[in-house]
């Protein structure tokens, strides 16, 4: 007879038969004729359940099962009469793949994030974790969609690079120089170094993607980059994953209009394909998020400069931790006050003060601010940093002198300015933060599989 493999519960209308199916016990209880496991693959959140007759030839094996074991299961896939299911599986063979001790570290009753954060390898086993990580495969899925559909290049930019973007200076560095070359010389001599010179873990690629979208057009960039922050807050990790469009023929306006037309297609995305998933999030972590979700669809995002956000944060009689005063980087508490409180909605924020800002910007006609951009969104604050790029060459130069950077390192950055340079624009959307936004979880590490964090490389 023929069996079929099924994803659990996953092809919610499919037809009785026999089946095949492969994955972990979650809860079991025996009886003296029969056994009852609920079982799940990591398909989808619900369990379907087992029925083990005590004919079967290995029975009494089937009995000592404990919560954690991994199973293949074959029988008929029959319609329940037991409520909250639809379907269950009456067993003509159950293989017991590997069997967990009583020890697992998972059984039936609520685990705190903070103690799942210590067994991160088997977290996402949990519903909470398994539906958080099945969003974020389906999201990233989303983004690339996203691109092809528009038209977009993708572009893989160099995890290792020379520059630094930010200029911020917070990067890991890479070297293949030993402890002891280093010791032996008192300072590293990058010029005996792999690469033969100063090394660095990305903290974007931006730079790599300007020049690509000044050759193919619209390109993006999606994957991991790194910040040497010693930071211990629940917004900051040492690695992370960014999403970076850049749009040639692009200025500040259609950049903004890009971003808001990701997120609401993200988001609608999401409700259509993570239903089920999402469902837990709205139920148990965050029942507001249905109204956030509807917000971030329907209404139009906000757009203001940095100026009058000073000015609304002035007269808010808001008492801030830390104080309002034009030049500042705004911090998450005013970013929050303005999207949650004060507009309700996400907003744009636009030309910044150039000292608080990346030397790439397009310097404004006022030779005070750039052309940069911020959008806050309510409960995150910032989701998306990004700017026009100063596409012209002598304003670039007197920027980085301003700003003390050297020329050498950046020679390539600058040539593009002078071979058919172009208004052109883009943005980073950090992926952890949209994630922590559409499930209300209010800590990184917990959408992140494996987080990097001062002090802490485990898994």
């Amino acid at each position: 007879m023929k069996r079929t493999k099924i994803n659990i519960l996953t092809r919610l209308e499919t037809t009785p038969g026999q089946v095949l199916v492969k994955g972990w016990v979650r809860t079991k209880r025996d009886s003296k004729e029969f056994s009852f496991m609920e079982m799940n693959d990591g398909s989808c959140l619900k369990n379907i359940q087992i029925i083990a007759n005590n004919n079967l030839d290995n029975y009494l094996e089937i009995q000592g099962i404990t919560t954690g074991t991994s199973l293949i299961v074959i029988g008929d896939l029959v319609e329940s009469p037991g409520k909250g299911q639809k379907w269950e599986i009456q067993a003509s063979s159950v293989e017991i793949v590997n069997l967990a001790p009583e020890s697992y570290p998972l059984q039936k009753k609520r685990h705190s994030d903070e103690y799942l954060r210590t067994i991160a390898h088997l977290r996402p086993r949990t519903n909470k974790y398994g539906a958080i990580f099945r969003i974020r495969s389906e999201m990233a899925f989303a983004i690339h969609k996203f691109y092809r559909e528009k038209g977009f290049k993708y572009l893989t930019a160099p995890l290792i690079t020379g520059s630094d973007c930010e200029g911020a200076g917070e990067m890991f560095r890479v070297t293949s120089l030993s402890p002891s070359d280093v010791q032996a010389a008192g300072k590293m001599d990058f010029t005996k170094d792999f690469f033969g010179q100063e090394a660095n873990l990305t903290v974007s690629g931006q730079l790599s993607a300007e020049m690509f979208a000044l050759s193919l057009g619209d390109v993006y960039t999606f994957g991991p980059t790194f910040r040497a922050e010693n930071s211990n807050t629940s917004r900051h990790v040492a690695e992370f994953w960014m999403l970076e469009p850049e749009m040639a023929f692009c200025d500040l306006e259609g950049n903004m209009d890009h971003g808001e037309e990701l997120v609401k297609y993200l988001v609608a995305h999401a409700l259509e394909f993570c239903e089920e998933d999402l469902s837990l999030f709205f139920q148990f972590v965050d029942k507001s998020l249905p109204g956030l979700m509807d917000t971030l669809l329907n209404q139009e995002f906000a757009r203001l400069s940095y100026t009058e956000a000073i000015k609304i944060l002035e007269k808010s009689n808001q008492k801030f931790e830390f104080n309002v005063a034009y030049g500042i980087d705004l911090q998450s508490e005013h970013e929050r006050y303005l999207a949650e409180q004060y507009f309700k909605k996400p907003v744009f924020l636009t030309d910044y003060p150039k000292g608080i800002k990346p030397f790439y910007m397009r310097m404004n006609d006022d030779e005070k601010t750039v052309a940069a951009v911020d959008l806050l969104v309510p409960r995150i604050g910032e989701l998306i940093g990004g700017s026009q790029r100063e596409e012209r060459l002598d304003r670039l130069e007197n920027r980085m002198e301003e700003m003390n950077l050297p020329r050498d390192p950046y020679w390539w950055y600058l040539d593009s300015r002078k071979f058919g340079s172009v208004p052109h624009a883009g943005f980073g959307l950090g992926f952890e933060r949209f994630l922590m936004m559409i499930t209300g979880v209010t800590n990184i590490r917990d959408v992140v599989p494996f987080p990097r964090t001062p002090g802490n490389v485990d898994f």
